[in-house]
């Protein structure tokens, strides 16, 4: 961290000025309020006056977001690389899921397996995708994700099928359950029922589906007209994010309605996007193997961008609550890591507690 004497006085002029916008607006509404109920009209504000405030407070609004946002990530802080668990016998990582324990999911080009790692890389389990019984051919996972119940799911390509492997069998080998046929399977995720979603890359569609108690599928739905959507993630508030080979990034609502398209929300020119997560504050990250980044948009704020270097063809991505950052990197054939959140030492409960004194810097270098 820079602990120059330019930097300090950066941070008290930045922490001043916004001290100083957050006592005149208070004291501006504890004024304006009792008179603005206790007369019959507006005084001498003009209607032109009141648009000109209200546009200038949204686009000022606007930049105390951004500055919020600029403190709170960090840019190109790669951590770490973890070798693609396979090796280089088959193609390089492509799908990958952060569990809530921290364990990570990742399946590779052409192989057929998937491994589950550490957050630091090490391999606690290699699941083999091979149907049980004699002869029982192999399948190649394409994405991956993990169920409510625990339950590891995969999109499979090739054999344009869903695949569930379930751990809970009495059988002495576990098993892998096809769950349903699907024309062209690329991304798979669970949304904020449960429910498995599957991105069907050739048909232009998003499959919602259920599962029994026997693993038959159930409450089907589909989203149709998208122009070959390849990741999925569950959205913020329910419904999902989809990525779209051809240039943009849906959001639809629970009920499967859009809700927007992150180029026209936010005037976001994407190349190929791949790669999509949903952090624990509601931002949406998009890898473009095109342009060869990642970028965060805000619910409240401009995009910004997480990596500007060091990736070569990004494919999945996914995110974990400690503001880790998790890029499968295909040419590379390995996941890597990044630092993107700064987490603040505290969050205060009371936003108006500082308005006693003018905020300042002590000599405390923590403190800055």
């Amino acid at each position: 961290m820079d602990y120059t004497v330019e930097t300090s006085q950066l941070k008290q002029k930045l922490l001043k000025s916004i001290y100083s916008l957050q006592v005149k607006s208070l004291t501006t509404l504890q004024s304006a309020s009792p008179l603005l109920h206790n007369q019959r009209g507006m005084g001498m504000v003009t209607q032109h006056q009141v648009h000109q405030l209200a546009d200038k407070a949204k686009s000022l609004c606007g930049d105390l977001d951004n500055i919020k946002n600029l403190l709170h990530y960090c840019q190109d802080n790669l951590v770490r690389q973890i070798p693609n668990p396979t090796g280089s016998r088959y193609g390089g990582v492509s799908g990958i899921h952060c569990s809530l324990d921290g364990s990570i999911y990742v399946t590779a080009e052409s192989a057929p397996w998937v491994h589950v790692l550490s957050s630091t890389g090490y391999t606690l389990q290699a699941l083999p995708c091979q149907q049980t019984g004699k002869g029982g051919s192999i399948f190649l996972p394409e994405d991956v994700t993990v169920t409510r119940m625990g339950m590891v799911a995969v999109a499979d390509m090739v054999n344009e099928a869903i695949w569930i492997f379930n751990p809970h069998t009495r059988l002495s080998k576990k098993e892998w359950i096809k769950i349903r046929k699907v024309g062209s399977p690329r991304g798979i995720g669970i949304d904020s029922t449960g429910k498995i979603l599957v991105a069907d890359y050739a048909q232009g569609q998003v499959h919602s589906l259920a599962l029994d108690h026997a693993f038959r599928t159930i409450s089907v739905q589909s989203v149709p007209n998208l122009q070959g959507p390849r990741y999925i993630s569950p959205a913020p508030r329910g419904g999902f994010v989809v990525s779209e080979e051809c240039g943009d990034v849906k959001v639809f609502m629970s009920s499967h309605k859009l809700l927007s398209s992150l180029s026209s929300k936010y005037g976001h020119q994407f190349g190929n996007p791949a790669g999509v997560c949903v952090d624990t504050d509601g931002s949406i990250l998009v890898a473009d193997e095109q342009r060869r980044t990642v970028h965060l948009f805000p619910e409240h704020g401009a995009p910004i961008c997480l990596v500007s270097t060091g990736l070569q063809r990004p494919a999945g991505m996914a995110c974990s609550s400690s503001g880790h950052l998790f890029v499968a990197d295909t040419v590379e054939n390995c996941v890597k890591v990044f630092k993107y959140c700064v987490r603040p030492p505290y969050r205060p409960t009371n936003a108006g507690a500082s308005l006693g004194a003018s905020p300042t810097l002590g000599a405390d270098p923590k403190q800055t």
